[in-house]
């Protein structure tokens, strides 16, 4: 059965998530995901949203997903960030990844945006290889940064 790539709905938080914590064990970090169905329920489809995402549904299952807000640009004004793809363990090497791109994109492109941004872990050959594909830069001259949770929690303003 081929899958569909659909906008998420509320309902489908929970096999998001799911996949998310998968990514993070992929990612060699399965104690980082502090998000919880609540948080990222408010933050897709409350009063104030701030990110959305697609998913691939197969066999009436959420077999994947694509996370992504709008970001700003001082020089170029709004942009699409691109959060993650997830793809289900089960299901990869079946093209869901570039459906779920695909979709990324033609909203990126839908809706004017001046870019379309993503990372990608340095030692991840795989989705390195699969960004190439669509002759994405892979700019290596940025770095980086972050302040996180706790060091803003202790932040104080430099005088």
């Amino acid at each position: 059965m081929e899958p569909i790539i659909r906008n998420g709905r509320p309902e489908d938080v929970p096999a998001v998530l799911h996949l998310i914590r998968q990514l993070a064990e992929y990612e060699r970090a399965p104690l980082e995901v502090e998000n919880s169905e609540e948080e990222f329920s408010r933050d897709a489809f409350g009063p104030d949203p701030v990110c959305g995402f697609y998913v691939a549904e197969a066999e009436g299952k959420v077999v994947g997903a694509a996370i992504y807000y709008v970001k700003y640009s001082t020089w170029k004004g709004r942009c699409l960030f691109l959060e993650d793809i997830i793809v289900d363990e089960s299901w990869r090497g079946r093209k869901i990844g570039r459906m779920l791109f695909n979709a990324v994109a033609m909203l990126a492109r839908e809706k004017k945006y001046r870019r379309l941004e993503w990372q990608v872990l340095d030692w991840n050959e795989p989705a390195i290889r699969f960004y190439k594909k669509y002759d994405a830069v892979l700019d290596p001259e940025w770095v980086n940064g972050k302040l996180v949770y706790d060091q803003l929690q202790k932040f104080e303003p430099l005088v």
